[in-house]
């Protein structure tokens, strides 16, 4: 079975508490102590629910709670505190006696908040408002010079990759030249052109028509003579 309500909706009050409804809570709880909080309303005769009875002498009715302003050093504990365990209002009010959570997180919202906007603090983070602002463009600028970085070490061994395969592509290129050159006579080339080049003298050319005829009347004579 589920848990059973602390009280009867239909027939509790609600709203603001009454003088007479003060008193008799104080009555009841400086007599028998705090005790069960679900059987404690109709215990001492109140319409009410247990938990607004709890609330209500948590924050307004104890005798040991402090009234009025917050001093400068309650002021300096909540900042504090506050740096350390953030929005944790009931941790924070165990450190500072006579104050409530609820009361210290109203007052954190409607005074030291504004106060310390004021003084250009953000106070989430509790650093200046520009270091916050500027905290994520600085590490992304990091994150990219990272990456930049790294960028170029990629490349740089892939220069050094690249500089000792061609090293290797050149030995080979050697070494077949070198065989090759033990099998082949030795030639030269440059720029495409072959220079080994036969030389040989000349073939005599007629110098006139009349001596060409006079070639060609001999070696007509020598056939025929033949």
């Amino acid at each position: 079975m589920g848990r059973s309500p602390c009280c009867e909706k239909a027939h509790t009050n609600k709203g603001a508490w009454t003088k007479e409804e003060d008193q008799r809570l104080v009555a009841y709880i400086k007599a028998h102590g705090e005790g069960c909080w679900r059987s404690l309303p109709k215990a001492a005769g109140l319409l009410r629910c247990g938990k607004s009875c709890r609330l209500r002498w948590i924050n307004y009715l104890r005798p040991d709670l402090k009234r009025g302003n917050f001093t400068q050093e309650e002021d300096d504990v909540i900042i504090k505190l506050h740096q350390v365990l953030g929005n944790k209002w009931s941790l924070i009010a165990a450190q500072l006696p006579g104050r409530t959570d609820n009361e210290i997180k109203n007052y954190w919202n409607t005074h030291i908040k504004r106060k310390l906007i004021a003084r250009g603090i953000d106070p989430r983070t509790h650093q200046p408002a520009s270091a916050a602002a500027v905290a994520p463009a600085a590490a992304a600028a990091a994150a990219a010079q990272s990456s930049f970085r790294h960028h170029g070490d990629d490349e740089a061994v892939a220069r050094r990759s690249c500089s000792r395969d061609s090293g290797c592509i050149a030995a080979h290129s050697s070494d077949d030249d070198d065989s090759t050159s033990g099998s082949l006579p030795h030639q030269h080339a440059v720029g495409g052109i072959d220079l080994n080049l036969s030389l040989s003298p000349p073939t005599s050319q007629p110098s006139s028509p009349a001596a060409a005829k006079g070639v060609v009347a001999s070696g007509y004579g020598q056939g025929s003579e033949s």
